[in-house]
């Protein structure tokens, strides 16, 4: 699946099974081996340490668990955060 980062940032996510978990703030990119690890429903931008452990414990999907990104993003249920967004 090839998409541009620039078009991701801001989609809605939502599971395989239709539960919404929120609207995507922040990709995480691994530049050495050019691969997105994660999509983010925070944003990682002037926070602790700790936090951004938070944001990507409760509030994150790993990308390779994204089955299609179209007009929304959709994951696969098992790797929705268990403490989506309200």
């Amino acid at each position: 699946m090839a998409i541009k980062l620039s078009k991701i940032y801001g989609m809605d996510v939502y599971t395989d099974g239709g539960k919404f978990l929120g609207h995507v703030q922040d990709v995480v990119v691994d530049l050495e081996r050019g691969e997105v690890l994660r999509l983010t429903m925070e944003p990682l931008t002037s926070i602790s340490k700790d936090e951004a452990k938070r944001i990507l414990r409760e509030k994150s999907v790993l990308y390779k668990s994204v089955k299609s990104v179209e007009d929304v993003v959709v994951v696969t249920r098992a790797s929705a955060s268990p403490n989506p967004p309200l």
